[in-house]
């Protein structure tokens, strides 16, 4: 009789283990398919000085300050560059997952910076697989500097320029990301009838994490030739971003002083060769301002 009763339990236990069993494979497959978005390609909205496929998340207000010291070059005197500086304070806000609208003032030619960026592609696995994201990037820059010649007729429009950039990146693993981005300048001025007005050019930049808080970047402008002064060479910058939470701090040595995009593409003087590095860094801190949960879906 025990050896009954101990075989009706283990029956009915196993019978109990097959019915949960097949309930969590219906389960399952009553799950449906989900896309899966890849996230932070990129540490921050900037690889360096370029942009990146990034964007601030939707209510959140991105600060950033960028600072750059002058040329290694200039030796003791100027400590390597210590005793003189550029700055940049930029604001950026997260209005939807997509959209982010941004402005800045830089110290470099006194310049007053609106811009934009629209996620067109995000890079995605399951049911919509997307290989790459691509974001649009669009800035306008105000030259805030007195006029050379303020006895002739001067235009305000002759103050401004534009950027327009579409960034195309990916990230490969866990410790590998990439992007190029095309890139098309136009100056309203520009000095002498012999310099052109329009600028082509296209950037690379990477980034490896060595692991949850570093990673080393590097990016490369490449300007097409048009006529441009002869002091013009490419930017070509290294960096080490450093993740602590709230905080992203990147640091860097770049040949460009300028820190926005009609700055340090079409702009840049200094040459690794001689020199003529600048040592900077970026700090980047966000706002939650708006909770997400209020914002709709794009």
């Amino acid at each position: 009789m025990m050896r009954i009763r101990s075989l009706s339990l283990i029956i009915v236990l196993l019978w109990s283990v097959a019915v949960y069993a097949q309930d969590d494979l219906f389960d399952m497959l009553k799950e449906e398919p989900k896309t899966e978005y890849v996230t932070a390609t990129f540490k921050d909205t900037r690889v360096i000085n370029m942009q990146s496929v990034e964007t601030p998340a939707p209510g959140v207000l991105h600060f950033v300050i960028q600072h750059r010291f002058g040329r290694l070059s200039d030796g003791f005197y100027d400590l390597w560059g210590l005793d003189n500086a550029t700055i940049r304070l930029g604001l950026d806000y997260g209005i939807t997952e997509r959209l982010a609208v941004g402005w800045a003032r830089s110290s470099y030619l006194k310049t007053w910076e609106g811009n934009m960026k629209f996620k067109i592609l995000r890079q995605s696995t399951g049911v919509k697989v997307m290989p790459v994201s691509l974001t649009y990037y669009g800035g306008m820059y105000i030259n805030g500097m007195k006029w050379e010649d303020p006895n002739r007729v001067n235009y305000f429009t002759s103050r401004l320029s534009y950027a327009n950039q579409l960034i195309l990146g990916r990230k490969f693993s866990e410790s590998f990301s990439a992007q190029i981005v095309p890139t098309f300048i136009h100056k309203n001025f520009v000095p002498t009838t012999a310099e052109a007005n329009d600028f082509y050019s296209v950037g690379a930049g990477g980034r490896y994490k060595l692991n949850k808080r570093l990673s080393i970047n590097a990016e490369y402008w490449y300007l097409f030739p048009r006529p441009v002064p002869d002091n013009r060479v490419n930017s070509f910058s290294l960096g080490l971003d450093i993740e602590t939470g709230g905080h992203v701090f990147q640091l860097h040595m770049t040949n460009s002083r300028g820190m926005f995009e009609d700055a340090f593409i079409t702009g840049t003087e200094g040459r690794w060769i001689d020199g003529d590095i600048f040592f900077g860094f970026n700090i980047s801190r966000v706002f939650t301002v708006v909770d997400k949960r209020e914002i709709p879906k794009d």
